[in-house]
């Protein structure tokens, strides 16, 4: 048994508990993982004894509890990696710190309108200004990581970071709503995509029973939904 316990929600809809989840992976730190079904009768008290005010993920390690997506990264990265889950360079650091926090603080309408899910894909899905907005946001801040500090490797800072593992779930939205990306918004999206963990999370994702109508959206006329 790890000495660390990572919380999660359903992989099927959950994006704030794949971040730490793929951080984690990535970086090869050993953990079980407790997986607690989203808003069902037995969340709250299956989750009360975590103090996290009912949400997921919460990491445990040993008697320390810590909860919220960028906290466990930032936790990993200070206790696990020696730092080294954010890029090295400090300007790098800074704006990597800076995108996570925007992506932790903002998007709320990229959020509702294009919510996870791993068990469809979505073709000519109509998109609010108000999404696209902060979708064409997201796209200025990778072109800025991977021009400015991305160029020797395929990350938004070239080496894998925590920056990358909150921007993993939105991803996984573009693929899954067919959003118009260019070649270099493809070659990341992919990236994250074609990852094998990434794939184990999908295909996991795809498999469970439950379904949380909260996150299923209502179809529009013209719309093709394909089931994976």
């Amino acid at each position: 048994m790890a000495n660390l316990i990572l919380v999660i929600g359903n992989k099927n809809y959950s994006s704030w508990s794949l971040r730490p989840w793929i951080f984690m992976r990535y970086f090869k730190i050993p953990f079980d993982e407790k997986h607690i079904a989203l808003f069902t009768d037995t969340m709250e008290p299956d989750l009360a004894m975590y103090g996290s005010d009912t949400k997921v993920p919460v990491l445990q390690d040993g008697e320390r509890i810590i909860w919220d997506s960028l906290a466990i990264l930032d936790y990993i990265s200070e206790q696990h990696l020696e730092g080294k889950g954010w890029p090295t360079d400090i300007n790098a650091r800074a704006f990597a710190r800076s995108i996570s926090a925007e992506m932790h603080s903002s998007f709320f309408h990229l959020r509702e309108a294009l919510p996870m899910n791993c068990r469809k894909r979505f073709k000519n899905y109509p998109v609010s200004s108000e999404a696209q907005r902060e979708i064409d946001r997201v796209k200025e801040l990778w072109k800025k990581c991977r021009n400015q500090y991305g160029q020797q490797g395929k990350w938004l800072f070239g080496e894998f970071s925590a920056a990358d593992a909150m921007y993993a779930p939105i991803a996984l939205r573009f693929a899954g709503y067919d959003i118009a990306l260019n070649n270099d918004e493809h070659a990341y999206v992919d990236a994250i995509i074609s990852h094998p963990d990434v794939q184990e999370w999908i295909d996991a994702g795809k498999v469970e029973p439950e379904v949380i109508e909260l996150d299923e959206i209502e179809l529009a006329p013209g719309v093709i939904v394909e089931h994976l």
